[in-house]
C-alpha cells in the first residue's frame, strides 16, 4: 500500500496580518507549526503503515522553511518527504494550490491521499477536493474513522447529526477531521537523523506536470479586493434608570446593531 499525505506549514497564531497590497497572508515573525488537521491525517496513514506495512509519503507546498513540519512527520514515522518550492507557487489561491500539488501527485505512485479537512490560516476546506477533482478520483471528505479490510478502504464520514460509512477501492482521496485521532509524538533520534541527512525532496514547477500560467498569484482565480482591521468601538452609554426601562433600552440597541 502507498499512502500520500499533504500537509501544510501554518502560522502558529490567529494574530494573521494580512498584507494590503497582494491581500495575502505575511507569515514573517510567526511560528509555524505542523496543520493540526493535516497531522491527524498523518496518524490515520501511520496506523495503516502499522496494519498494513504502507509506505508513506509526505508532500508540502510552501517557502524552504517548510521542512521544517517535513522533518517533524519523517520523525514521526514517514518514509518520503517532498516540498513543491517555487516562486511561481507564490500567492496561490486554493485553486492554484491544489492543481500544484496535483501536478507532483501525477508523478508519484499511490493508493491512498490523506489530506486535513482544512488548513487553521484559511479555514476553506477545498484544497483537498480539489486534488481528487484534478485526479479524476474518488473522494470522502469529514473522515472520522479509516481501515483496510478485504481489498477496501472503509471510512466513516461524520456529519452534525449522524454519520455514513462508505467502502472504496484505490486510488482515493479522503479528508480526515482534526480531532479523529491523537498524533503520537516524534522519535527525536528520526528528527536529528533527517536534519542531518537532509532527507526533504525539493521540487520545483518543472519538476511536475502542470501548466505554469495556472500557478502561484497570476494563475489564481480568488481575489482579495480590499483588506481592513476590525475596530473595536468602546463607546459606551451610561443610562441611570429603573430596571424594566433598562432592559428595553438594552433590547432598542440591539434591535438598531441587527444583533436581534
Amino acid at each position: 500500500m502507498k499512502i500520500i499525505v499533504c500537509i501544510k506549514q501554518v502560522p502558529n497564531t490567529t494574530e494573521i496580518k494580512i498584507d494590503p497590497v497582494t491581500g495575502t497572508l505575511n507569515r514573517e515573525g510567526a511560528v509555524s507549526i505542523m496543520n493540526p488537521d493535516d497531522k491527524v491525517g498523518l496518524e490515520f496513514a501511520l496506523c495503516l503503515k502499522d496494519a498494513h506495512q504502507a509506505h508513506i509519503t509526505v508532500v508540502s507546498m510552501g517557502p524552504p522553511q517548510a521542512k521544517k513540519v517535513l522533518y517533524e512527520a519523517l520523525a514521526m514515522g514517514a518514509d518520503r518527504a517532498i516540498l513543491l518550492t517555487d516562486r511561481l507557487f507564490a500567492g496561490s489561491d486554493s485553486l492554484a494550490t491544489s492543481l500544484t500539488l496535483a501536478g507532483l501527485l501525477k508523478t508519484l505512485e499511490y493508493d491512498l491521499i490523506i489530506t486535513g479537512r482544512q488548513a487553521i490560516d484559511g479555514d476553506t476546506a477545498q484544497v483537498g477536493p480539489q486534488i481528487a477533482e484534478h485526479l479524476g478520483i474518488p473522494q470522502i471528505s469529514y473522515v472520522n474513522s479509516l481501515k483496510f479490510e478485504d481489498g477496501y478502504f472503509i471510512a466513516v464520514r461524520q456529519f452534525e447529526d449522524r454519520y455514513q460509512t462508505l467502502k472504496a477501492t484505490a486510488p482515493l482521496l479522503v479528508t480526515i477531521l482534526g480531532d479523529a485521532a491523537k498524533p503520537r509524538s516524534l522519535h527525536v533520534g528520526r528528527l536529528i537523523e533527517a536534519t542531518e541527512t537532509e532527507s526533504v525532496e525539493l521540487k520545483g514547477a518543472s519538476d511536475i506536470i502542470v501548466d505554469t500560467t495556472k500557478l502561484g498569484l497570476k494563475g489564481s482565480p480568488t481575489k482579495v479586493k480590499s483588506t481592513w482591521n476590525k475596530v473595536v468601538d468602546k463607546q459606551k452609554n451610561l443610562l441611570e434608570v429603573e430596571p424594566r426601562e433598562a432592559v428595553k433600552a438594552i433590547i432598542d440597541t440591539m434591535k438598531k446593531r441587527h444583533i436581534i
